[in-house]
């Protein structure tokens, strides 16, 4: 997948990630910030992870785990501090929800602190239980 805007591109080119960069950011985040690096290295490996870039200088990340077929957890979203307030976290939200890999699995999942606005113009739910958010309502029953 590649999808190209000015001179931003968003793609899940395994070629292209700037690994330092990611592990480096995710220990800044409330969530990553204790993770080991091997394990960083390893959730990536193991996910599809798409990569956001300005000029090639990656500057966004996001990943999925997912069965590819019913199910799909997006997980570690963030956008450099420094290209914030452009659209920028949107777009990667919205790339990441339609990647061909997973925009027709019916049960998209995620979990956030602080990010519920942005999630949710995307036709994510808050979940009653936790900070859990779904794009459709599970029926455990």
């Amino acid at each position: 997948m590649k999808v190209k805007k000015d001179n931003y591109l968003i793609t899940d080119d395994k070629n292209n990630i700037d690994i330092e960069y990611v592990i480096y950011n995710l220990h800044k985040t409330y969530w990553g910030k204790h993770r080991k690096r091997e394990a960083i290295i390893r959730s990536i490996e193991n996910s599809i992870f798409i990569s956001l870039f300005y000029n090639m200088k990656q500057i966004g990340f996001s990943r999925i785990v997912t069965d590819n077929a019913t199910f799909a957890w997006i997980a570690d979203v963030f956008v450099d501090e420094k290209y914030r307030g452009r659209g920028l976290g949107k777009w990667l939200v919205k790339n990441t929800i339609n990647h061909p890999d997973i925009k027709d699995i019916e049960l998209q999942l995620l979990k956030t602190k602080d990010a519920h606005g942005l999630y949710e113009r995307f036709g994510f739910t808050k979940d009653d239980v936790s900070d859990c958010l779904t794009r459709r309502k599970c029926n455990l029953d």
